[in-house]
């Protein structure tokens, strides 16, 4: 933890120098300049990460998104408590709530007005749900009721962003879609619980502090440098392993809530209450107990392997840390000259050809390899070979054996393998089968050490190859170098080139815990969404190795192992240093015993493994009672996450959590894609196409992003993001915004308190009430019924971009389009209505809207809040945190089923089939607008008294003339006689037609002077082109593609002509 001396408190370090863009010309030039002192650092590896840095930096603080947080809550202090076992959790009081029904009137007061515009209440929106307490579990009702009512938690573990980090579409993504399940969830009477936090992020946060000391000329330094510098200015720009943590800890106060605003600028409904951050005390306190209790199972242990390497950060990194790259190279050519069998260390005439892609490694090779099949060199195998550049002094070479194994593609360069079991992981593998020697030519930062020989100690690998590939050119070793394209290890991090290294590293023993992973999918104890990954993790687990855990950093979980006195070997593993001496003196030790800590720290990934558990009380609350955070809401229910990060994160929970608590940390892993450009491409600084989030959200707000994000995409699909669509997303927020105008301005206009207290919706419409209904109430009941049952079962099954899209679909074509405009028939005396019928069609209006927005509240939560707090609505609970959408009820609470009528809406449909076919008639024919026209409908029995029935609403939706409207039933006399007319037959379905009188349609004379016009203008084109078409010049000498297209055209010409004679002749 930080010093809380003075000097340190006043002291506030410029690390904002590496992120403010304000600052980058200048942090481009001083970090040119810092790397003349680095010490012990390869410079073109410094370099790299210097400039990678400066290249990837962004601007964060904008207009934008100074406006986009001017509002919103400032995290409450935190607040320290002691547990149990001593160790002290952070936690976050919940802020004074606001007055809940005061915020009430002050929304209503300002009323519904002017078009959608989110920045003006989403900020203040998500401060009062934060501050009334609704993002808590039992925010909606206590734990008790919730049990009573069979309601089991629903518990979503929050990936935990880098604790600096900045706020970009893959947090977006995960945001949008854990909130859907959040919202759901809790409306439906779940306790909920989100838990957020950050992750202390060892190599990113270690990164940035590291070049914010080059701006200064500093550099980190062991105990061991500082004692030997040189002089006391050499001394000053090193910086002990205490201070440096303290000014990571300052860097991590600076910048660490920015994340965390970020994601609550997005409606994000986590507890934040329960936030946590890997090394607060009791989180650390996890670790060392995880540690400990695997290494007590002989699944921890220390060992020599292979490991991969990053020079520029000087730490191991895991497999999957390391990134490939296509890359363009050289396969250099030379000789491996055969040894003398007479003479140890002498040449012959007689050499190997032999090609390799890093010639610096030859001073590590410990054997020649060719296949035992090749017939090349099958007189050479035993033999020996002598090392290019390798002067062991006599004027004699190091010579190594030639070796034969089936591993070499005959095929590759030369069909000879230099081996080198030090800086190769093949290589290791083979060295290991047949004892090779392993040789370690490279110091830590990749620069090449004495086994190199004195004209390469000190130099860079690279500088090395360049130089040894020259030597060996003059002394004529050299073949040729080509051009080779090449797989290129890169730090996921750093950016460099990793260096595989043998060294002494921590691992944990993965075997048995992959398959108990492996297992838990197997048997169905984990459900991964989508399915199609499970192939995916049987085939990692299958094949799994060793976890390399020990991380040559200084910031993070140091490993809680203790080294006695001076050795190396003997160490002991404890929780603590308390518990290390004492187990120290149990194993005959004497009571001053000097112990020394594990420099290294371990694997961000192996705390952030233990979030499930660790960050509900896992092991302080270990066999405590049932109220406990750890008894109640672990396991969790669902881990949501990208599919890109399946094993650097999910599959190590899944192993730790069966192994430290003996069941599966979470039921379901919900995998999603990654947000990509609209054009499928990977975002991308250097193309241009990264669309920020912040920005995004000020521009359209919240919900549009959210909604893109989330619907028209299936689970583990890669999401293209379209501008275009958040812009239309934000016109169907405007369109929800204008419907909740209609229905509060004009259809609630003026009417009784009592009757607006009545509307308040408390449950699903029932059937007695159904059934006194007219046909369109019951059709859209019906139909909004069936959409709520749909999007529930969606949800419940993880298919939430299908459900979102059912509710845009239903609410615009269906509640907008068609119920708002029939409504206006009940509500208007001048449409035929008043009375009860109004009474009815408010009713039904503020129930559908009310029930609509409830579906549509999980994917867009703001506008979805601030309209529901304009209609009627019933009062709230007591056990209600606040009277709020969030905290309502679900439109099906249970799984019985909403009243429905099938036949009602087989009616509706055919209603909306002969509006839709009069409206298509109006504008083929041209019909003026505002103009009324007459119509004879004509239909069977039940269908023919239904639209008599609806008559009003079809003369308002159709612009009919009501004095010239009627309805006849199919067979009967005036059917015929309206047949017999002169008029346009409109044909909906078998029986139900309907006839629009010519005259009322067209002025005859004007239409055909139109055609007439139109016809000879089409007759002039048409003479045009074909005799085009005819000339032997054209058809000739112009290219097959012109030629089909004029065809084309003369084709479509000449079919509007036929339309146009066609019409004329209809004219008479």
């Amino acid at each position: 933890m930080p010093s809380n001396n003075t000097s340190t408190q006043r002291r506030r370090y410029a690390f904002a120098a590496a992120h403010l863009a304000s600052t980058m010309l200048a942090f481009n030039h001083h970090c040119q300049t810092a790397l003349a002192f680095t010490i012990r650092r390869s410079s073109s590896s410094a370099a790299f990460l210097v400039n990678n840095s400066v290249k990837n930096t962004r601007q964060i603080t904008t207009t934008a998104t100074s406006r986009l947080f001017s509002s919103v809550t400032e995290p409450p202090k935190t607040t320290t408590t002691t547990a149990d076992d001593g160790s002290t959790y952070k936690l976050k009081p919940r802020p004074t709530p606001t007055n809940d029904s005061q915020y009430d009137l002050t929304n209503l007061s300002n009323g519904i007005q002017g078009s959608y515009d989110p920045t003006l209440f989403e900020s203040q929106l998500y401060q009062w749900w934060e501050q009334a307490g609704c993002f808590e579990p039992d925010s909606k009702q206590s734990a008790d009721t919730a049990s009573t009512n069979g309601k089991e938690p629903y518990v979503l573990p929050m990936p935990p962003p880098n604790v600096t980090g900045r706020l970009h579409m893959g947090h977006a993504i995960f945001v949008a879609l854990q909130d859907v399940l959040a919202r759901f969830h809790r409306m439906r009477g779940r306790p909920v619980l989100w838990t957020p936090g950050t992750d202390h992020a060892g190599i990113a946060t270690q990164l940035q502090v590291e070049k914010a000391l080059m701006l200064e000329g500093k550099r980190r330094g062991t105990e061991e440098e500082i004692a030997n510098a040189s002089s006391e200015e050499e001394r000053e720009k090193l910086v002990p392993r205490e201070e440096f943590l303290e000014r990571v800890w300052e860097y991590k106060e600076e910048q660490g809530g920015a994340i965390t605003s970020q994601l609550r600028s997005l409606g994000a409904s986590a507890d934040w209450t329960r936030e946590r951050f890997t090394m607060d005390p009791a989180l650390s306190v996890g670790v060392s107990e995880a540690f400990v209790r695997l290494h007590e199972k002989g699944l921890v242990y220390r060992g020599t392997y292979m490991v991969n390497w990053s020079p520029g950060l000087m730490t191991a990194v895991s497999d999957l840390e390391v990134e490939y790259s296509e890359e363009e190279g050289k396969l250099y050519y030379f000789k491996y000259v055969v040894e003398d069998e007479e003479e140890e260390g002498k040449a012959t005439e007689e050499f190997l050809a032999v090609a390799t892609t890093r010639p610096e490694t030859i001073f590590g090779d410990t054997a020649v390899c060719v296949n035992p099949e090749d017939e090349r060199y099958g007189h050479l195998i035993g033999k020996r070979v002598l090392v290019p550049m390798s002067d062991i002094g006599d004027g004699k070479a190091r010579s190594i054996p030639i070796i034969a194994d089936e591993y070499v593609d005959m095929e590759f360069g030369t069909g000879a393998l230099k081996i080198t079991p030090g800086h190769d992981p093949n290589d290791y593998e083979l060295g290991k089968k047949y004892d090779l020697e392993i040789m370690n030519v490279m110091n830590k930062d990749a620069t090449m050490n004495e086994k190199c020989g004195e004209p390469y100690v000190g130099l860079d690998r690279f500088e090395a190859r360049e130089k040894l590939w020259s030597d060996m050119e003059e002394a004529g070793l050299v073949i040729k170098a080509e051009p080779h394209m090449q797989r290129v290890p890169r730090s996921q991090r750093g950016g460099e080139i990793i260096e595989p290294l043998v060294s002494k590293q921590w691992f944990v023993k993965t075997e048995g815990m992959g398959a108990k992973a492996l297992a838990a999918v197997k048997d169905g104890d984990i459900t991964i969404v989508p399915s199609r990954f499970e192939k995916v993790w049987y085939g990692w687990l299958t094949d799994i190795r060793d976890w390399c855990i020990s991380r040559q950093l200084w910031w993070g979980h140091r490993i809680p192992v203790w080294y006695v006195d001076e050795s190396e070997e003997e160490y002991i593993v404890a929780r603590n240093a308390e518990e290390a001496k004492e187990k120290a003196i149990e194993a005959g030790h004497s009571a001053d015993i000097v112990l020394r800590q594990e420099d290294d720290v371990l694997d961000t990934w192996f705390s952030s493994g233990l979030w499930p558990f660790a960050t509900v009380g896992w092991p302080q609350d270990e066999g405590k009672d049932a109220s406990t955070d750890l008894a109640r809401f672990y396991p969790g229910t669902c881990l949501e996450t990208g599919y890109d990060i399946l094993f650097f994160w999910v599959a190590r929970m899944v192993m730790l959590g069966i192994e430290l608590t003996d069941v599966s940390p979470f039921k379901v892993i919900y995998l999603h894609g990654l947000v990509r450009a609209a054009d499928g491409t990977k975002m991308s600084k250097t193309k241009g196409n990264v669309v920020d989030p912040l920005d995004t959200v000020s521009e359209y707000g919240a919900d549009s992003l959210r909604y893109s994000l989330v619907t028209g995409v299936t689970p583990g699909q890669d999401i293209p993001l379209n501008m275009d669509k958040i812009a239309a997303n934000k016109a169907f927020a405007n369109k929800l915004w204008n419907c909740c105008k209609f229905v509060t301005g004009n259809a609630l206009k003026d009417i009784d308190e009592e009757e607006l207290k009545s509307l308040g919706v408390s449950g699903p419409i029932g059937k007695e009430e159904f059934d006194t209904l007219a046909l369109p109430e019951r059709y859209i009941i019906s139909k909004c019924h069936e959409l709520v049952e749909s999007v529930t079962e969606d949800i419940e099954k993880y298919q939430l971009g299908a459900a979102g899209s059912k509710i845009y679909e239903f609410l615009w074509d269906q509640y907008a389009d068609w119920y708002i405009e029939i409504s206006k028939t009940r509500l208007y005396e001048g449409f035929g209505g008043g009375g009860e019928e109004a009474k009815t069609a408010r009713r039904v209006l503020v129930y559908i809207l009310d029930t609509s927005m409830r579906l549509l509240h999980p994917y867009m939560p703001y506008v979805t809040e601030q309209l529901w707090h304009h209609l009627p609505r019933v009062p709230k609970t007591e056990e209600m945190a606040a009277h709020s959408l969030m905290l309502a009820d679900w439109p099906q609470m249970d799984d019985t089923r909403l009243v429905q009528d099938k036949d009602a809406i087989a009616s509706f449909e055919v209603f909306q089939a002969l509006t839709r076919t009069i409206r298509n008639a109006r504008s083929e024919y041209n019909v003026e607008q505002g103009k009324k026209i007459a119509a004879t409908i004509v239909a069977p029995g039940e269908l023919k008294d239904m639209i008599e029935t609806e008559i009003n609403s079809l003369i308002m939706l159709a612009k009919l003339d009501p004095d010239q409207v009627s309805v006849v039933e199919a067979g009967s006399d005036e059917a015929k006689a309206a047949a017999a007319g002169d008029s346009a037959q409109l044909v909906v379905q078998e029986g139900v037609e309907a006839y629009l009188p010519m005259a009322g349609l067209v002025d005859i004379e004007k239409e055909k002077q139109r055609l007439e016009k139109q016809s000879a203008k089409l007759a002039k084109e048409i003479e045009k082109l074909a005799g085009r078409l005819q000339s032997k010049g054209f058809v000739d000498k112009a290219p097959p593609a012109v030629v089909d297209k004029a065809k084309a055209e003369l084709a479509e010409l000449e079919d509007q002509a036929s339309k146009v004679d066609a019409s004329l002749k209809a004219l008479g």
